[in-house]
């Protein structure tokens, strides 16, 4: 019995020998010749038996020694080849990050004409400060523009890109075809890329030159959107002219067509850095400013707030660069260029998002109006009862009901306003006594009679949009409302 069982073991063994050295041998067979050449000059010269498959698959150096060979002695499409047959072989698994820059792209692709057609409504419709599409400064075409650039490459990223150029696959897997389709679809994204950038730096810059009157400012303002300007058509034309013929971009790869590229890393890295170099200034420009605004300090840190969320452009930025690191020499692009476009699209649409969010804040408030700030009522009067001692006049029983002067800017709406009556009496022996807003009574008005006199004064107050500070800087995006300053309205009659 227990020969019989060693016996169907042998023979469970040789059978499972049989089928791995039929397998090798099959994949063997599928490989080209220059790189059955190189496996049978390599392996020998290893610890492996060239019937040994796992010592094969698991002897790192001796596959580099293999990958050297191949790199030297076969086509682009035999490497290829070699690269498809030997991970089948080895089990290698198959990686494939399509669907999820799929969902990414869909999902960001959507939300862009949703805030971006969110911001010109409210600019339309819910502040206006002008008629028809006059409504609208350069800061919000710039964005349009920039949406407009990000739909066609929204498109072409997820309706060809990935499914047609299997984007985020190993290219050693793909069809010859299918490499050629990655090359003209990333081709096509890299341009618009550029052009994108460009706008959306635009959009903001445009929008700090509505915003700051100084002319100092101003003139800063001006030569960054020229350096801008300047800047990313000459990176447009170069990622459009970067090889001659422009098809050798997409074509390159196999080693069988003739042309020329420019160094393509040396491009990408110098577009990044200074594109990372002009977010920091762009950033340091208005946080400069901010410090000689005449607003409370609360108000800088909300103002100030908006402008840091500027900074997560820049943060992508940065991040986009570690994929930078072997995009153009990679030996597998369509892997690596996963990140890329992965934190390319991420840094456009964000930026959309941030650009947006002056705009979307004035909504908000609209909605909320007690996000926009608050009105304080403060009493200065003094009052004398029937006994004859003095207090402090109120909202009640007749008393004063006075905004305080430093919160006429900060009311939440953009034009409300406050009728009421402030009465007072004044008494002969009181010079002092009454006063209102800061002021105190003229002599001429102090009472001679023992009850004194009754001082009645009607007011209204008119909340309107820019405070003190909004004059200095003109913000009408982050207030609500009328572009006027605050205004108050009193008439006073004495008995």
């Amino acid at each position: 019995m227990r020969s019989l069982s060693s016996f169907l073991l042998l023979l469970v063994l040789g059978a499972w020998t049989a089928l791995v050295q039929a397998q090798l041998g099959q994949a063997i067979a599928e490989l080209p010749a220059c790189a059955t050449t190189c496996l049978f000059t390599a392996v020998p010269q290893s610890s492996c038996s060239l019937l040994d498959q796992a010592c094969i698959c698991a002897n790192e150096p001796l596959q580099a020694e293999i990958t050297l060979c191949v790199k030297a002695g076969c086509t682009a499409k035999e490497q290829l080849h070699t690269l498809r047959v030997t991970s089948s072989m080895c089990g290698h698994e198959v990686r494939d990050r399509r669907q999820l820059l799929w969902i990414l792209t869909i999902v960001l692709g959507c939300m862009s004409p949703v805030f971006v057609g969110t911001r010109l409504a409210t600019r339309l419709f819910i502040a206006p400060n002008g008629t028809g599409w006059s409504l609208l400064s350069s800061d919000d075409w710039c964005i349009v523009a920039t949406l407009a650039m990000g739909i066609p490459s929204t498109i072409v990223i997820a309706t060809g890109l990935i499914p047609q150029g299997h984007l985020g696959m190993d290219i050693w897997m793909l069809e010859p075809a299918t490499i050629e389709n990655f090359g003209r679809y990333f081709y096509t994204v890299e341009v618009l890329y550029f052009a994108e950038l460009m706008l959306l730096k635009m959009s903001l810059l445009f929008f700090y030159l509505r915003i700051f009157p100084s002319r100092g400012v101003r003139r800063i303002l001006w030569a960054t959107i020229i350096f801008n300007g300047v800047y990313g058509v000459a990176f447009v034309l170069v990622g459009i002219f970067q090889c001659n013929p422009i098809s050798y971009f997409w074509t390159k790869w196999d080693g069988e067509h003739q042309g020329k590229c420019i160094n393509v890393n040396a491009m990408a890295w110098s577009n990044a850095a200074i594109s990372i170099a002009l977010d920091l200034w762009m950033l340091a420009v208005p946080m400069w400013q901010l410090r000689t605004l005449r607003m409370h300090w609360k108000k800088k840190i909300g103002v100030g707030a908006m402008f840091v969320v500027g900074t997560l452009i820049t943060v992508v930025s940065v991040l986009r660069l570690q994929s930078l690191v072997d995009f153009a020499s990679s030996d597998n692009p369509t892997q690596t260029s996963w990140d890329v476009t992965f934190w390319s699209l991420l840094e456009i649409k964000v930026g959309i998002f941030c650009a947006c969010m002056p705009t979307l804040r004035l909504l908000l408030v609209r909605i909320f109006p007690r996000l926009g700030g608050t009105t304080v009522a403060t009493s200065s009067g003094y009052v004398k009862d029937s006994a004859g001692n003095r207090r402090r006049g109120g909202t009640g029983g007749g008393g004063a009901s006075w905004p305080a002067k430093s919160d006429l800017s900060t009311s939440a709406s953009a034009s409300r306003s406050r009728t009421g009556t402030a009465s007072n009496v004044l008494s002969r022996n009181d010079d002092d006594a009454f006063e209102t807003a800061g002021q105190k009574s003229p002599p001429a008005q102090q009472a001679h009679e023992v009850g004194g006199i009754k001082y009645q004064r009607s007011y209204k107050v008119s909340y309107v949009e820019q405070g003190d500070e909004e004059r200095l800087v003109q913000m009408q995006d982050l207030r609500p409302g009328s572009t006027h300053p605050p205004a108050a309205q009193a008439a006073g009659t004495a008995w």
